[in-house]
């Protein structure tokens, strides 16, 4: 499993300014406790993660070793932001060749997705991602279906193809 827990976190900025948007609380935990636990439930064990290089020491006095939420993290430094494709790229060797599965690192997910990992590990191919039907899409990552599959996603569009974002859960195969 790999967290994307970079960027700077504008939005949020005077917040920012001295840590880590992911290090922030959201009632009573750090926001990234959050995503970890969507993949710690799914019954991850091996967990990397991608933080920029202003915070990554808080993540991991933060997070430890992992033993305390029974995985193993591992940590990986993005020099700066540079999106998904590029955090994803450093986890590369993380990988060794296998498949995994990406959330970013600011998002709370109510449902399990053990199920759709496990499906994954033994029988997916390609990639599998996650997608909600909003009824504001021109402020999401929008995905374009065709036929039962994504061909595109386009960053906040301004004609979505679709009402269906993506929602920040990734999973892929070693191709």
């Amino acid at each position: 499993g790999i967290v994307l827990a970079g960027g700077l976190g504008t939005r949020l900025m005077t917040c920012t300014r001295v840590t880590n948007k992911h290090l922030l609380p959201v009632y009573n935990k750090p926001m990234i406790y959050y995503p970890l636990g969507t993949l710690v439930h799914a019954g991850i064990k091996e967990i990397m993660i991608v933080s920029g290089k202003g915070h990554a020491g808080h993540f991991l006095e933060l997070l430890g070793d992992g033993r305390r939420f029974g995985v193993k993290f591992s940590y990986t430094v993005q020099e700066e932001p540079g999106g998904i494709a590029q955090a994803l790229a450093l986890a590369e060797n993380f990988a060794d060749g296998g498949r995994i599965a990406a959330v970013l690192g600011d998002n709370i997910i109510e449902d399990n997705i053990r199920d759709y990992v496990d499906d994954f590990r033994h029988q997916g191919k390609g990639a599998k991602l996650f997608l909600k039907e909003v009824p504001d899409p021109e402020r999401f990552g929008v995905a374009e279906v065709k036929d039962g599959k994504i061909i595109s996603i386009e960053e906040k569009p301004k004609q979505p193809k679709s009402n269906f974002a993506a929602i920040g859960i990734y999973m892929y195969d070693d191709k």
